[in-house]
Protein backbone atom coordinates (compact mmCIF):
# COMPACT_ATOMS: atom_id res chain seq x y z
CA UNK A 1 0.00 0.00 0.00
CA UNK A 2 1.35 3.40 -0.96
CA UNK A 3 1.24 6.40 1.35
CA UNK A 4 -1.24 8.23 -0.89
CA UNK A 5 -3.56 5.21 -0.86
CA UNK A 6 -3.46 5.13 2.91
CA UNK A 7 -4.20 8.84 3.15
CA UNK A 8 -7.19 8.37 0.86
CA UNK A 9 -8.73 5.73 3.13
CA UNK A 10 -11.50 6.76 5.51
CA UNK A 11 -10.31 7.47 9.03
CA UNK A 12 -12.00 4.39 10.49
CA UNK A 13 -10.23 2.13 7.99
CA UNK A 14 -6.87 3.78 8.71
CA UNK A 15 -7.40 3.20 12.43
CA UNK A 16 -8.11 -0.47 11.78
CA UNK A 17 -4.97 -0.67 9.67
CA UNK A 18 -2.94 0.85 12.51
CA UNK A 19 -4.43 -1.67 14.94
CA UNK A 20 -3.53 -4.53 12.60
CA UNK A 21 0.02 -3.25 12.24
CA UNK A 22 0.37 -2.78 16.00
CA UNK A 23 -0.96 -6.29 16.66
CA UNK A 24 1.52 -7.75 14.18
CA UNK A 25 4.36 -5.91 15.93
CA UNK A 26 3.21 -7.11 19.36
CA UNK A 27 3.24 -10.71 18.12
CA UNK A 28 6.90 -10.36 17.19
CA UNK A 29 8.12 -8.25 20.11
CA UNK A 30 10.34 -11.03 21.44
CA UNK A 31 12.20 -11.09 18.13
CA UNK A 32 13.72 -7.67 18.86
CA UNK A 33 17.08 -7.54 20.61
CA UNK A 34 17.01 -6.24 24.16
CA UNK A 35 19.90 -4.12 25.34
CA UNK A 36 21.56 -5.70 28.37
CA UNK A 37 22.46 -2.27 29.78
CA UNK A 38 18.86 -1.11 29.71
CA UNK A 39 17.75 -4.38 31.31
CA UNK A 40 20.28 -3.88 34.14
CA UNK A 41 19.01 -0.35 34.81
CA UNK A 42 15.39 -1.55 34.88
CA UNK A 43 16.29 -4.36 37.28
CA UNK A 44 18.10 -1.89 39.58
CA UNK A 45 15.11 0.45 39.58
CA UNK A 46 12.70 -2.40 40.28
CA UNK A 47 14.87 -3.60 43.19
CA UNK A 48 15.00 -0.04 44.60
CA UNK A 49 11.22 0.25 44.35
CA UNK A 50 10.71 -3.07 46.12
CA UNK A 51 13.19 -2.04 48.84
CA UNK A 52 11.42 1.27 49.49
CA UNK A 53 8.07 1.70 47.73
CA UNK A 54 7.53 5.11 49.32
CA UNK A 55 10.68 6.57 47.71
CA UNK A 56 9.02 7.13 44.36
CA UNK A 57 6.27 9.47 43.20
CA UNK A 58 2.76 8.60 42.19
CA UNK A 59 1.61 9.39 38.66
CA UNK A 60 -0.62 12.12 40.09
CA UNK A 61 2.37 13.76 41.81
CA UNK A 62 4.41 13.62 38.62
CA UNK A 63 1.59 15.20 36.60
CA UNK A 64 1.26 18.02 39.13
CA UNK A 65 5.00 18.76 39.02
CA UNK A 66 4.98 18.77 35.23
CA UNK A 67 1.95 21.03 35.02
CA UNK A 68 3.72 23.64 37.19
CA UNK A 69 6.53 24.01 34.63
Amino acid sequence: MVSQEIKAMPLAERLLLVEDIWDSIAEEQNALPFDAGIKAVLEERLAALKADPSAGSTWEEVKKRLSRR
